[in-house]
């Protein structure tokens, strides 16, 4: 038995995707329900998916497939199908897109965009990244970031940065150093004669600086995946 809103909002997703063939996106749930916040579409979406009438998708934008509806729903008629906000059916009047090569890139663990945390050698997962955010030839590696050092170069807690693996680095780069070849951090670089600074971006955080052969770099940051 669901509740009337649960119903309501498998009934909105519903009609969605018979009309555009596209889910709504979270704002639109929230304003058709006339709910407060999204936290409140979440515990609705978990509902419906732990009583089996709807699955999530997982690695896919706005992808919902659902798996029944209702007796009352299914009187009207319906066939189950799967929704998904990259998917070839478009709705009227949008733009035609292009396929996207991604590659699959292991996530090396957790780095520090704070104070220097130990170094990272195992690889935690995978993560599918665009072949367009690659830079030039070479391995490329993602790290998960940790602290907000680097807050006003755009890089959160929690975002994964990908990396491009490389030994070498220009004034100005955001690279990965390991430093005394047992701690890792992400930092802005700046080469001062033989010493190394490690900028922050952050002005609570200060510059920590180095002699060169204590710092290596590892690999410069070539892009950036945040989940919402």
């Amino acid at each position: 038995m669901l509740t009337r809103k649960q119903m309501e909002l498998l009934d909105f997703i519903k009609v969605r995707m018979d009309r555009d063939g596209v889910p709504p996106s979270f704002d639109e749930m929230k304003e058709a329900l006339d709910l407060r916040s999204k936290s409140g579409i979440h515990r609705l979406i978990t509902a419906l998916e732990e009583r089996g009438f709807i699955r999530r998708l997982a690695h896919r934008a706005r992808a919902i497939e659902i798996i029944k509806l209702p007796e009352a729903m299914e009187k009207a008629g319906f066939s189950p199908k799967v929704i998904q906000g990259d998917r070839p059916v478009q709705p009227k009047g949008a733009m035609e897109l292009s396929s996207i090569h991604a590659l699959e890139l292991p996530v090396m663990g957790r780095i520090a965009a704070g104070v220097p945390i130990e170094a990272i050698s195992e690889v935690s997962h995978h993560v599918a990244v665009p072949g367009s955010m690659l830079s030039g030839r070479g391995a490329h590696y993602a790290l998960e970031v940790k602290g907000d050092s680097m807050i006003e170069a755009g890089i959160n807690d929690g975002d994964i940065v990908v990396i491009r693996e490389q030994t070498t680095a220009d004034n100005g780069d955001i690279i990965v150093a390991l430093v005394e070849e047992q701690e890792a951090t992400l930092k802005r670089f700046r080469r001062r004669g033989n010493m190394i600074a490690l900028e922050a971006a952050n002005p609570a955080y200060e510059t920590r600086v180095y002699p060169d052969h204590l710092v290596r770099v590892q690999g410069r940051l070539v892009g950036l995946l945040r989940s919402y």
